[in-house]
């Protein structure tokens, strides 16, 4: 069964979005979406990455609270920078992030993170991945920010991932 639907929350949902779309619940749409919902996945089936190895799931938990905090706190923080610019404006710069992170997997989740914190914005990384370009909003101490990101970003990914 595997083999036939190799991703079948995915189909469900092509299968779901066709009918959607269609609006119709005909014999033909209802085949149609199907075939879709089938024939799809096992099209894409090669492009897909193999599941990472998933470790320390309290690591995961913890940052995944971190980061909750973190999009509130900068949410804030950014919408008080943006309120008081006419006085004094941001202090937005680019910032090289050395990496210690190599896994694909965690580059993935370190570039979605990144970009749901708000202020903060993935612009480059380094070919061989050893650093991460980021630019900041608002930013007083580039060293504090460079530890406070690998601290409470990249060390969890490294155990997670690593």
């Amino acid at each position: 069964m595997k083999q036939l639907i190799p991703s079948p929350w995915l189909s469900f949902g092509l299968f779901g979005g066709w009918l959607l779309l269609t609006r119709s619940g005909s014999a033909g749409q209802i085949l149609l979406g199907l075939l879709v919902a089938v024939v799809v996945p096992l099209l894409m089936a090669p492009l897909r990455p193999r599941p990472g190895p998933l470790r320390h799931w309290g690591v995961l938990i913890k940052l995944i609270a971190r980061v909750g905090r973190d999009v509130v706190r900068s949410a804030i923080d950014v919408a008080v920078g943006v309120a008081r610019t006419k006085r004094t404006p941001p202090r937005g710069r680019f910032v090289a992030v050395p990496l210690d992170l190599r896994d694909t997997h965690g580059l993935a989740a370190l570039a979605m993170i990144t970009a749901v914190i708000p202020g903060t914005v993935w612009t480059e990384l380094a070919p061989d991945c050893s650093a991460l370009l980021l630019h900041v909003f608002d930013l007083d101490d580039e060293a504090a920010f460079i530890a406070h990101f690998k601290a409470d970003y990249e060390q969890p990914l490294t155990e997670i991932f690593g």
